[in-house]
């Protein structure tokens, strides 16, 4: 069988610092691909996973929560960090070059697309595939998360995973 994503990137992290799937090795990181300028899907789907790391207490600790923009004209460090700082603070948001974007998101196998806009401000929007990955600390696929799925069903299906059984022993 294989697995659905090949989970690589080599980006730069909302501080500047160069960082590739590697640099995330040991934890689980739940990656969701996004822009700061989404006005739906985006801060829907940062709530939902903040409320999941809430629920999970303690165990919110072994993962790592990672945004990854499909903007990154847009997105840069600064920018990346100043929005996630407000209101998503335990996420790291990661950008880079288009071609690392573009790379990034083909790895994860991430639909994304510029379309025009009149209603924002720079004329365009990003719509984008709205999934959630869980990597293993080897980083390899462990799971995905659909949009439709609550927050509930989420925490749920992370308690299965060793991440949450190891703090519950």
């Amino acid at each position: 069988m294989t697995t659905p994503i090949e989970a690589r990137f080599d980006l730069v992290d909302h501080d500047g610092t160069p960082v590739t799937e590697r640099t995330y090795r040991g934890c689980w990181p739940l990656v969701f691909f996004g822009f700061t300028h989404c006005r739906a899907v985006c801060p829907r789907a940062l709530r939902r996973l903040s409320d999941v790391l809430d629920a999970l207490g303690p165990g919110a600790g072994e993962l790592q929560p990672l945004y990854i923009t499909v903007d990154p004209a847009r997105d840069t460090p600064a920018v990346m960090r100043t929005f996630l700082e407000r209101d998503y603070p335990r996420f790291t948001g990661l950008t880079g070059s288009e071609a690392q974007v573009t790379a990034a998101k083909a790895a994860f196998r991430v639909f994304a697309r510029r379309k025009d806009d009149p209603d924002d401000p720079d004329g365009y929007a990003v719509p984008h595939t709205a999934i959630t990955y869980l990597l293993s600390p080897r980083g390899e696929y462990a799971d995905h998360f659909t949009d439709a799925l609550s927050a509930e069903e989420v925490t749920a299906r992370l308690q299965r995973h060793s991440l949450v059984r190891k703090l519950s022993e």
